[in-house]
């Protein structure tokens, strides 16, 4: 999927994360926001490392348009030609697709190239059959390598 690293300003990082990953999102899923869909947003921050093996953990807040919303833990998991240490931190993700909120429960898939050092920022979006998730975030580490694997929400 797609990463952006680059050695900017936190929030210009973090703008551009969102863009970028807004942009994947529509050309990714024409078509999909239909009149009985929420729109729901995750907030979160993650740690993890990798070396051939790639796992992270964390946690963070769904809010959907009815005013619900669900405190979450977040996993993420793969394997690849990858090594490296990193941590998100406020980190944003928009569902696409969503009928009730228990719909972003769940593994997505995942696949990523990615190389960072220092301060980055990275977009990604990922799919769960007819859920979506674009995700931006910016943080501390360095990473190098491809990695595919899922990431999970979870209560």
């Amino acid at each position: 999927m797609s990463q952006v690293s680059v050695h900017a300003p936190a929030s210009t990082r973090l703008r551009g994360a969102a863009f970028a990953a807004a942009l994947l999102a529509a050309l990714a899923l024409p078509g999909t926001a239909a009149a009985d869909t929420l729109t729901c947003k995750l907030k979160f921050s993650m740690s993890g490392w990798s070396v051939f093996y790639k796992t992270s953990s964390g946690s963070g807040t769904i809010h959907c348009s009815n005013g619900q919303s669900m405190s979450v833990k977040i996993r993420a998991k793969g394997g690849g030609l990858t090594v490296g240490k990193s941590r998100i931190d406020r980190g944003t993700g928009e569902f696409a697709g969503v009928r009730r909120i228990s719909d972003v429960l769940g593994s997505y898939a995942t696949a990523e190239a990615h190389a960072g050092a220092s301060r980055s920022s990275k977009a990604q979006v990922m799919t769960k059959g007819e859920v979506s998730l674009a995700l931006a975030g910016t943080g501390q580490g360095w990473d190098l390598g491809v990695a595919f694997g899922k990431f999970t929400i979870s209560r």
